[in-house]
């Protein structure tokens, strides 16, 4: 053999290419298997201190466990008994409180509100201590939807979850069906599996990912309302991955599609009409 690779360089020439092609491909891998949290997940962090100030500008408080540790933010004025609660799960970057756009939209009409929003805070996220994985996010969110069922025995639940949230948001549901009045799902996914693989399409991503977040599957053992918004240009989450998952939902659905809008640039404009259109069908969807 190498006499053969002697006296062809050509063939040399190849051969030492796709062995150095080989062992990047592997380092590539390799890398990503060991670092695909840190490529996942972007939290944000910043004292329970400099948080407070800005969730009373938006009528929120401290959502705290009986132990006095961090689970997120809370309407200041509590849901009355009988009101529709929304239990929402943010994206992977920055903090819960970046996503108060859900509160303002969701709590309309403030004499009145259509829901009373909770922003749960992942672990490693803002104030809240702890690391970012798929497993401390499913075990903070159903730790939540417990606290609120103890609290509020006799409030309707809502769930509602953005880009990765969206999977937090379907496993919940998937796990605790009849706790959940309904779902809504922002620039959602049916597996991550299937948007690595769209990224990376030359790597085992199958192989390599441990955070999967399987949302179709999850809601098989779902019945409820489900509503899903999707950015039309998405180029993180593209479309036909939250089709997918709507497509493959049985029960009760409606999808919105924004189609100029990409991953970050959803119109939440209070003016948008999509944001009664959701409330109603989700309301009224039993």
């Amino acid at each position: 053999m190498k006499k053969i690779l002697a006296d062809k360089p050509l063939a040399r020439f190849l051969f030492i290419l796709a062995r150095m092609l080989l062992m990047v491909y592997v380092g590539f891998s390799l890398y990503l298997a060991i670092f695909q949290r840190r490529a996942l997940y972007y939290p944000m962090r910043a004292p329970e201190a400099e948080l407070v100030p800005i969730a009373k500008e938006n009528g929120l408080h401290p959502w705290k466990s009986a132990q006095n540790q961090l689970i997120g933010w809370m309407p200041a004025e509590p849901p009355p008994k009988g009101a529709n609660i929304l239990l929402a799960f943010h994206g992977n970057a920055g903090f819960a409180l970046h996503r108060t756009y859900l509160v303002k939209g969701f709590q309309r009409p403030a004499d009145h509100p259509a829901f009373y929003v909770f922003l749960l805070e992942y672990p490693g996220y803002g104030a809240r201590p702890g690391s970012p994985s798929e497993t401390s996010f499913k075990n903070a969110a159903e730790n939540a939807l417990l606290q609120i069922r103890q609290d509020y025995p006799e409030n309707r639940i809502f769930l509602a979850g953005e880009s990765i949230g969206s999977g937090v948001a379907a496993w919940l549901a998937g796990e605790h069906p009849g706790a959940v009045s309904g779902l809504f799902l922002m620039t959602a996914f049916n597996r991550l599996a299937d948007v690595a693989h769209h990224h990376y399409p030359i790597l085992p991503v199958n192989l390599l990912l441990r955070d999967r977040f399987e949302s179709a599957e999850a809601l098989k053992s779902y019945h409820g309302p489900v509503g899903i918004l999707l950015a039309g240009n998405d180029n993180v989450i593209p479309p036909q991955f939250g089709k997918s998952l709507y497509e493959s939902y049985q029960g009760p659905k409606r999808l919105w599609i924004q189609d100029n809008r990409n991953h970050n640039t959803l119109d939440y404009g209070l003016q948008e009409p999509w944001w009664q259109e959701v409330k109603t069908f989700l309301i009224h969807n039993p």
